[in-house]
């Protein structure tokens, strides 16, 4: 049975180690984990989550864009499982803008990001896919790939002048 899981938040030591290797993915904690995952985004308002946002310290990723209320002009995407991703050629472009994230509730950061990417995953069947993402599902690939590391997006910050409030976001950015 799908269950929502609990999202860790800043200060938690998980969101700061780099993530295990997944071995097994037929393995049926991993096949949970990921359905489990998916549920958590989208009642979460989440364009993605990695694992280690809910204390699994494993190399997975849900990229799950549609717009909602935090991203209201996401693209739409069926919810994709990435394991053991790998980012394996970047555009030399570089985009500045806003995130946030459900483990840094009520900040948003202007974060610097690779406009294009070529990445590599295996699927939740184990299939290993290859595909050149770009814009806000690049941006997506990055932000939630970082938490496989350690890395939060607040890291990535040029300045912290860079940094607003949730409420200031959806006053000065989505509802101008």
């Amino acid at each position: 049975m799908t269950e929502l899981a609990p999202i860790i938040q800043l200060g938690n030591p998980t969101l700061r180690q780099k993530a295990a290797w997944v071995e097994n993915i037929q393995d049926e904690h991993i096949q949970k984990l990921i359905e489990d995952l998916i549920a958590t985004v989208a009642k979460a308002n989440g364009v993605g989550i990695a694992a280690p946002q809910v204390a699994q310290s494993y190399r997975l990723f849900i990229v799950a864009s549609r717009p909602n209320a935090r991203y209201p002009n996401a693209p739409e995407m069926e919810p994709t499982a990435m394991i053991n991703p790998k980012i394996i050629a970047h555009s030399t472009e570089v985009v500045k803008d806003w995130e946030g994230c459900l483990s840094v509730p009520g900040i948003r950061g202007l974060v610097p990001r690779y406009k294009a990417i070529e990445v590599e995953y295996t699927d939740s069947n184990g299939n290993l896919q290859k595909q050149e993402l770009t814009d806000f599902i690049a941006r997506i690939f990055q932000h939630e790939y970082d938490h496989l590391d350690g890395i939060v997006f607040v890291d990535r910050l040029e300045n912290t002048l860079d940094m607003i409030t949730e409420q200031e976001y959806q006053q000065r950015v989505v509802n101008k």
